[in-house]
Parts: C-alpha cells; structure tokens; sequence
C-alpha cells in the first residue's frame, strides 16, 4: 500500500473492495433488522465503493449510497446510479424521508460522531430503522492501525484498545472506539429506542483463505461467543435502533 492510500486508510477506513461471507453474514442481519423495510426507501450513509449499495438491490428498496470520498463515491457509482458525494454531518435529506438507514463502520471515521447521529435520526421515518456497525472497545484488537513516532502502522495492532482512553487516542488519534455506554450517549435524547444491542465477530475470511481447516474453525468458536457473556470482546457493535 503506498503513502497516499495509508493516509485515507487512516483517515477513512477501508471499504469492503469484496464480497465474501463475513459482508453477507451481516447483509443476513441488516436484511432481519429491516424486514419489510428492505422494500423500502434506503440511505447506506457512507457506502464506501458500493458493496453493499450493490448486494441490496434485489431487495426491492430504492436504494441511495452517501459516500464522503470522492474517488470512492465515483468508484461506487458504477455499482448504482444512485450515490452522491457528501458528508453524514450534513445530510443532503428531508426530515422523515428514509424507512432504514444502514451506517456500516463509518462513524467512528466522521469528524462528528453526535451530529452524524442526530442526523440519521432526523432523516429517518417514524417507524424506520437505523443498523449500526462499528467498532468495539473490548475487540483486543485495534484494526485501523496506530501511530508511532510520528508514522503510521496499517494493519491489526494488539491491547491498544485496552489502554487509559488517553493514551489509547494517542495511537489512535484517527478514529474513535466504542464501549456500549459511549453508543447510548450519542443517542441520549434522541427520539429512539433500541431494538437490538450485541456485539459480533468477524468472520475472518483472510485466514480462512490461507488456512481453510483452522480459520473456520476460529470462526465457529468465535462467533458462538457470541451467544455468552465473552461477545463482550467481539469485533463490532451491531445496534438496532428504531425512530420513535
């Protein structure tokens, strides 16, 4: 990866560029959040090049990909139609307009977390649904990199997460982390309630594509925790919440 990529993915995260089964495990959970609203008017608030704009077509929704990005809102674009370029701080829609709102690993990159939330919940119908994915403080892992000495690292970086926030955002100035408390403030009087609050494992396709036998078999026991006490150390917060 050059220089000028590292500093987007530290900026911005890296977008799903395939489609494997950990992007249609969740597209499974986004599709029973939604339920009929999959058929519905949908905003993916930060699309990234399109994947799941793409996979949710079939769905019969009238689907509008938002993507910050430029080169990746373009790169989208031949996926769909419908993308535009702006920011979630901001959005570019009508109070009341969209029955479900997909925000997949993006918050935690906006410059402001409580405004990009309050904004989904103005945009949203009564009734309609926003599914949140993001990163979760109790993963051992920070997997947006961190900084060192003034450069920074790509790639999967043990017990950051684990330090005094100070410190923490010290190796990680570029994005946020989550306890399940610091996702109920950003929505502290809003008018929601919540429908859904876990937290899930990934489903570890790279290792998997080198090691077949272990990388399942990490899989199944991760993704089982899921279902005990120990989901508190998963990958991503999936939250389900509905517009009062």
């Amino acid at each position: 990866m050059n220089q000028r990529n590292l500093d987007k993915a530290a900026l911005r995260g890296e977008p799903s560029y395939v489609w494997r089964a950990g992007q249609e495990r969740r597209l499974h959970l986004i599709r029973q959040a939604a339920g009929t609203r999959m058929q519905g008017r949908i905003l993916e608030n930060g699309c990234g090049v399109g994947m799941y704009v793409e996979h949710m077509q079939p769905d019969g929704g009238t689907i509008i990909g938002l993507e910050y990005d430029f080169p990746r809102a373009v790169e989208a674009h031949l996926r769909s139609e419908h993308i535009l370029c702006a920011a979630g701080e901001m959005l570019p829609f009508p109070s009341a307009h969209f029955d479900l709102i997909l925000s997949h690993e993006v918050i935690e990159h906006v410059q402001d977390d409580l405004l990009a939330i309050a904004e989904m919940v103005r945009t949203l119908k009564p009734g309609g649904r926003i599914v949140l994915f993001c990163p979760n403080r109790g993963y051992p892992f920070e997997t947006h990199g961190i900084y060192w000495r003034g450069r920074y690292h790509f790639g999967n970086k043990p017990f950051v997460n684990y330090l005094p926030r100070p410190w923490r955002d010290r190796f990680a100035p570029h994005v946020r982390i989550y306890t399940s408390k610091d996702l109920e403030t950003l929505f502290d009087g809003l008018p929601v309630r919540f429908i859904t609050r876990t937290v899930i494992f990934g489903a570890y396709d790279n290792i998997i594509a080198r090691y077949p036998a272990l990388g399942k078999a990490l899989r199944a026991v991760l993704q089982a925790l899921e279902h005990t006490p120990l989901r508190v150390l998963g990958l991503s917060h999936f939250w389900v919440i509905e517009k009062t």
